[in-house]
């Protein structure tokens, strides 16, 4: 039967072990099962082991990440003999460690949670960027805690979602309380004729695009863009107009763009900049291998690549 694993990731004092206490005990997760928390770090929370142990949890510490190894993971699940298992991982160790490591026959990792103190998103974000980003790319749920009324929570969810589109995001206020008010107004005005986007707004729209699709059926947008039609989409009425993006570094730059039917994509070369005009229809694209905003080009005027070619999602 197969053990599930609950993977749990954030830097010290972002809340792991109070989440993880509090799912325990007050939420009653897995009421009668061995739970076993394998703590990674030290931080100014401590569990209540005593209480714990009342409900069949044990916990053990890993106290380096040398020591954080699948003997000691086999070691673990032969002493306590777990139906259940929270891993509390260190915020400074690499993710890939747990992620890539052989575990324990029949252990599962079936969710992975981090959470994120709101207080300090930013400074993290602006002095660890790389740190902080791991942290969330393979996370299925994001915690944001100790959120106020002056949390710029949509910005944070834009950050997250530049990073790994399919976390779910939560935003907690300091009683613990969630907060569901993550909306903010787009800098661009939906119910315009045309809808410029602007250098700054790109990455703004393409998520927006791709999570709110059908808010643009019909609508028709203009923007500065990087043409990608290499050799194997010659002979195709295709292209896909978009900017290169920096989600996390320098090694994370990609390119980030939108199908686009053009009866005359023939005469755009590859990466030369046009401003576009096109509408915006939600349609099944094989290239999304799903439904997806697909645009068809109006107008289609080449011009010269801008000052600063990349677009960031801020």
């Amino acid at each position: 039967m197969d053990i599930p694993v609950y993977l749990f990731t954030g830097f010290m004092d972002s809340g792991k072990t109070t989440f993880i206490e509090q799912t325990l005990l007050e939420n009653e997760f897995g009421v009668g099962a061995r739970s076993l928390i394998i703590a990674c770090e030290d931080g100014e929370v401590e569990y209540d082991e005593e209480k714990l142990a009342e409900h069949r949890v044990t916990v053990v510490g890993a106290g380096s990440e040398e020591e954080f190894t699948p003997e000691f993971l086999r070691d673990c699940d032969e002493a306590m003999k777990p139906d259940q298992v929270f891993i509390e991982y260190n915020g400074t160790w690499q993710g890939s460690t747990i992620l890539e490591m052989e575990l324990p026959r029949d252990w599962q990792i079936v969710q992975v949670l981090t959470t994120v103190d709101a207080s300090t998103y930013e400074l993290y974000l602006t002095n660890m960027r790389v740190m902080m980003m791991e942290q969330v790319f393979a996370s299925d749920v994001v915690i944001f805690n100790r959120c106020t009324d002056e949390t710029p929570k949509a910005k944070f969810r834009r950050t997250i979602k530049a990073r790994n589109r399919k976390a779910q995001i939560i935003y907690e206020r300091e009683d613990g309380t969630i907060d569901e008010s993550d909306m903010e107004e787009l800098p661009y005005d939906l119910d315009q004729d045309v809808i410029e986007i602007t250098d700054e707004d790109y990455g703004i729209f393409y998520l927006d695009v791709q999570e709110n699709a059908k808010n643009y059926e019909g609508k028709t947008i203009r923007f500065l863009a990087l043409v990608y039609r290499p050799e194997k989409m010659e002979k195709r009425p295709v292209f896909i107009p978009g900017r290169f993006a920096m989600t996390c570094c320098v090694e994370d730059i990609q390119f980030i763009g939108l199908k686009c039917k053009y009866d005359r994509a023939y005469e755009i070369p590859h990466k030369s900049w046009v401003n576009l005009t096109a509408e915006i229809h939600v349609e099944f694209a094989k290239e999304y291998r799903a439904k997806g905003p697909v645009l068809y080009a109006k107008e289609v005027e080449k011009t010269i690549a801008p000052a600063e070619e990349l677009v960031y999602f801020t």
